[in-house]
């Protein structure tokens, strides 16, 4: 019996891409969908051949009882589908990124995940894509020698993309331990109110610091990463190259190369190809999870509190021109801080 699935949110783009991988999904069937736009609930169903549809996703909870869902709504209400989804009896959630916006959000969060059985993880399928497993595990298996320094950014904000920068560079150092931030951000076009409320600044430059003695470097937004020739789609440019002592890794959106043992290659991929398995893949590891406790996902919960932790102390560190330790207290009111600041 395959497992239930659905998605909540289905007038954005995003949803398609869930649909769309589940071609490459065996142990899924997209059963039911939810948004409250009735015109675009109509139109998706019929895209994608899903009859079953509601208004309201408590509704399709409730009755429906999905084992997994896609959750594409704004990031206030994260905290609501989850308690939802946990009274109703679902399975497990992915959601769209970011967890959340600011330290009240990821603190109620946080506070629900420490009670709470329901199995989260959030949608940075990028961990999946087939290119970049391969060099997750080149490094892994030490290819390029003693981690170094890890050098990451995208084109998009940090609520829109800091965390896929952020669980990027998680996923080459997956040991590593966060110990301080210090950053810099400017601009406020993205700070404006907005029916996404995917508030950042326009750019975010942050160093970290790992206990192991690693580095990384987070560019985020229009200082971000570099834009491919012909290409100036924001959203498609991201990139990271890990150094070693012996060699580095390099991934983009649409290339790659490595320097291992003094021979270096490269050579492009197809991002959008790459997408959809990536995007299968994640829901096939949120299916071994239901199966077996025990298969944690790699994008769960816990993982993703963790990076969006760093984010809220890059925020502190630029307010407060310092760095700024991850041991220390989360300030509240970082968006209205930030407006006015930056405002000022």
């Amino acid at each position: 019996m395959p497992y239930k699935c659905a998605i909540v949110g289905v007038s954005g783009g995003r949803a398609n891409g869930h649909a769309a991988a589940y071609i490459h999904i065996p142990r899924g069937n997209l059963a039911c969908i939810a948004t409250r736009n009735r015109e675009n609930l109509d139109a998706f169903g019929e895209r994608w051949s899903v009859g079953c549809r509601y208004t309201d996703y408590r509704e399709m909870f409730e009755r429906e009882k999905p084992d997994l869902v896609h959750v594409n709504t704004p990031p206030d209400v994260r905290l609501d589908v989850m308690q939802a989804a946990e009274a109703a009896g679902v399975g497990a959630l992915i959601f769209e990124k970011p967890l959340a916006i600011q330290a009240e959000d990821y603190l109620a969060i946080l506070e629900f995940s420490r009670r709470s059985r329901l199995k989260v993880a959030i949608n940075h399928q990028l961990h999946f894509h087939p290119r970049r497993q391969r060099l997750q595990e080149l490094v892994g298996a030490g290819a390029i020698g003693e981690l170094r320094f890890i050098d990451a950014g995208a084109r998009m904000n940090m609520a829109y993309q800091g965390t896929h920068v952020l669980q990027s560079i998680a996923a080459f150092h997956p040991q590593g331990v966060p110990s301080a931030v210090f950053a810099q951000v400017s601009g406020t076009d993205g700070l404006q109110e907005s029916p996404r409320k995917h508030y950042a600044p326009d750019a975010t430059a942050a160093a970290i610091r790992y206990e192991d003695g690693v580095s990384a470097l987070l560019r985020c937004g229009t200082n971000g990463a570099f834009v491919l020739a012909g290409d100036e789609r924001v959203n498609v440019h991201k990139q990271l190259t890990v150094y070693g002592a012996e060699g580095h890794v390099h991934w983009s959106m649409w290339g790659w190369e490595t320097l291992v043992r003094g021979r270096r290659e490269r050579g492009e991929h197809n991002y959008p190809d790459e997408d959809i398995l990536g995007q299968a893949a994640m829901t096939e590891a949120a299916f071994d999870w239901l199966q077996d406790d025990s298969r944690l996902h790699p994008l769960n919960l816990d993982a993703a509190l963790r990076d969006f932790h760093i984010v809220l102390k890059a925020y502190m560190s630029a307010l407060h021109r310092e760095e700024e330790t991850l041991a220390s207290d989360l300030q509240p009111g970082l968006i209205n801080a930030l407006r006015q600041e930056l405002a000022g």
